[in-house]
């Protein structure tokens, strides 16, 4: 029996050539810089910051269902924990590196340090495929992952969540082992779980209402209102997916979405609710219809807002020249490489950077997290209305800090990330400046 329901609740792995010249870690080293330089801090922060204070690489062995043993190979890294615990998803994927682990802890802490959680950031990761594995399978991946790495995670060291082709079931199966090995019920200790279990409401749609939130708060400052905004989303996965789906009920036209095998376009709208309605377990759509698009061609048909929502290194050098868009906001992580960010501001394309707009996620895992601690869980609504309060205060304070320095709003949202993490660290006397 194989997997038939991870990626609706993870954002689609899109078959395109991606093209980081410099590699994530590469790249947001390369922001830092500049972000860095703004704030005129010392080089020793950039030292600090540039990679994690540790990472693991660990070896997991699986007995498959073939009576075959594998060997599987994770990495967790965990960026900076000056401001408290770590905190990341962990993604299974058969192109996970470990400059891809470590630059997404990066960017952890810096969305952290923007919406101003008591967290450092982290990531992890399994080299694996999990389209082609068992739910068995899976499940022994995942314990194994929790085995391997028990020592250095925890509800005070460092809270693991989903991420990629990882949903609610296999945050479960890590709970699980992780309350086996400590040998005690410890909810707070993963986030992203079933509600049986200590999840919290809004969670699954968390990323998605966070991207819609902050679109909304730049449609109003464009007065570019959202009914009849012509929107392209490249992927259809659950970021994707509910994210269609809001903008649909909105009065919003899709007019263009992409999955793993490639992408529909309608200049009219297309029928979001059929769409949702006849997508196979991976989110695909495409294969419903004759006539389709790659990515690549998605991407640079023309709309008003861009939302890439599926991996990195979508939009660079190469084609930043030809996107026909007047709002890019990035759902993914590292979609919009540093040298195609500045090529779409030199042509007043405004980008929504990726550790503002996709925050959700972490925010609600923040609350999550807090209502296992207490024992009191929160409605929806609740949920909802808190996360919409920190998705504006951030977004506030990230466009407010663009226009002060006279920079594009990817580098003031590092500026915004870097204050509370270097502050930390000059406390704790691990820096002098």
């Amino acid at each position: 029996m194989t997997v038939q329901s991870l990626e609706k609740n993870n954002q689609s792995h899109v078959s395109v050539e991606t093209d980081f010249l410099e590699n994530p870690l590469t790249e947001f080293q390369s922001v830092l810089k500049e972000a860095l330089d703004v704030l005129h801090y010392p080089d020793e922060v950039f030292e600090m910051l540039k990679e994690p204070i540790r990472f693991f690489e660990v070896r997991i062995s699986v007995r498959m269902d073939n009576g075959k043993t594998k060997i599987f190979k994770g990495y967790r890294s965990q960026h900076n924990d000056s401001t408290g615990p770590t905190k990341g998803g962990i993604r299974f994927h058969p192109d996970v590196t470990p400059d891809e682990v470590k630059a997404l802890s990066g960017w952890m802490s810096l969305k952290c340090g923007i919406t101003g959680l008591p967290y450092g950031g982290a990531k992890g990761g399994i080299v694996c495929d999990p389209r082609k594995m068992s739910f068995r399978e899976l499940e022994l991946l995942s314990r194994g992952y929790v085995r391997a790495v028990s020592q250095i995670v925890g509800p005070t060291k460092d809270i693991p969540a989903p991420d990629m082709y990882t949903n609610s079931q296999i945050m479960a199966w890590m709970l699980d082992e992780y309350d086996h090995i400590r040998e005690f019920d410890s909810p707070s200790f993963i986030t992203g779980k079933p509600l049986s279990l200590g999840g919290s409401q809004g969670r699954e749609t968390a990323t998605s209402k966070g991207v819609l939130y902050t679109l909304q708060l730049i449609s109003e400052l464009k007065k570019l209102p959202i009914k009849d905004m012509r929107i392209i989303i490249q992927g259809f996965g659950n970021v994707g997916s509910f994210l269609a789906m809001y903008l649909y009920e909105m009065g919003a036209k899709v007019v263009g979405v992409s999955d793993v095998i490639g992408g529909i376009y309608d200049s009219e709208g297309l029928d979001i609710p059929y769409l949702l309605e006849n997508r196979d377990s991976f989110g695909v759509v495409s294969n419903l219809f004759d006539n389709t698009l790659s990515n690549q061609e998605l991407i640079e048909k023309e709309c008003d807002v861009l939302i890439p929502a599926a991996i990195g290194g979508q939009i660079t050098k190469r084609n930043a020249d030809r996107i026909k868009c007047k709002i890019v906001v990035e759902a993914a992580n590292g979609p919009t490489t540093k040298e195609a960010v500045k090529i779409l501001k030199e042509r007043d394309i405004l980008v929504v950077p990726d550790i503002l707009a996709n925050s959700g996620g972490v925010i609600v895992s923040y609350f999550e997290w807090c209502q296992n601690n207490q024992g009191y869980y929160w409605t929806e609504k609740e949920v909802d209305e808190r996360l919409k309060d920190k998705i504006t205060a951030s977004f506030l304070k990230v466009y407010q800090t663009s226009k002060k320095h006279g920079v594009d709003m990817k580098v003031a949202a590092y500026i915004e990330g870097i204050k509370r993490v270097t502050e930390a660290s000059r406390l704790r006397g691990w820096i002098n400046i």
